[in-house]
């Protein structure tokens, strides 16, 4: 199946273009007039003919990237809705959803000691003893550690797959994400589609844990690897997760 098919099955075509969250927020606060809107409260259960308001925010720090918070006022309650938008142009672009210090995970997913050592060569924090033969003098790529801290690390994440997925992309703070809204624009059309998180978690987390032939890890559809960039200064050498988001629109 080509790549512009794939993206179509099981998305939908945007009848009018957004180009970032705001426009997202501005479709939810205008729910009474615009039908991407309404699908998207349908499909996350809410019968349009009982709501009586709808009130959009974006927040920002929390999980992940951007996410809108959406407070739906129905005839006999009042219910909340947190979705993660994920906006892409490319559809086998990469989307960061989760960077922390080797230290964050550790108080997170209680990661063993030797395995932390093994993290921190990963990134830099640590910087490698022998530095001849590396790809890179200021870390050790996974694939260049020994086999069996190789193996350490792929078992201590397929051990913990579940709990990692679900705090890179659901996330455990105060608004955790609810649904995933990815839209693939494009100057020819935008598509996108709606599903919840535990949806989402399934997807990106279905695969095996591996190391790959460049040296990161993948948990799925998942890569995790230092963040770099950043002009060399110290935050280079954070851990990072990243996604395709389009990989939600093949299932």
């Amino acid at each position: 199946m080509s790549e512009k098919n794939l993206v179509k099955r099981g998305s939908q075509t945007a009848k009018s273009g957004f180009r970032n969250e705001s426009d997202i927020v501005l479709k939810f606060n205008n729910w009474k007039v615009d039908h991407e809107a309404q699908k998207w409260l349908s499909i996350m259960g809410y019968p349009i003919d009982e709501i009586e308001k709808v009130e959009a925010i974006k927040l920002h720090g929390y999980k992940t990237d951007v996410q809108v918070q959406i407070t739906i006022y129905l005839k006999k309650a009042i219910a909340a809705e947190n979705l993660s938008v994920k906006l892409i142009s490319n559809p086998q672009g990469y989307n960061q959803v989760d960077k922390r210090w080797v230290d964050k995970y550790v108080e997170m997913w209680e990661i063993p000691a030797d395995i932390v050592k093994i993290l921190k060569l990963f990134t830099g924090e640590i910087p490698p003893a022998v530095k001849s033969g590396l790809k890179d003098k200021r870390r050790t790529f996974l694939n260049e550690v020994g086999t069996d801290d190789q193996v350490k690390v792929i078992n201590f994440f397929n051990k913990n797959k579940i709990l990692v997925v679900s705090d890179i992309l659901k996330g455990r703070d105060k608004f955790p994400a609810g649904w995933m809204l990815v839209a693939l624009i494009t100057k020819a059309e935008s598509r996108w589609v709606l599903k919840s998180i535990n949806y989402a978690m399934n997807v990106f987390a279905d695969g095996e844990v591996r190391i790959t032939s460049r040296g990161s890890l993948k948990i799925g559809k998942i890569t995790m690897q230092r963040k770099g960039g950043d002009g060399g200064r110290d935050s280079a050498k954070m851990l990072q997760f990243k996604i395709n988001p389009a990989a939600i629109f093949e299932e």
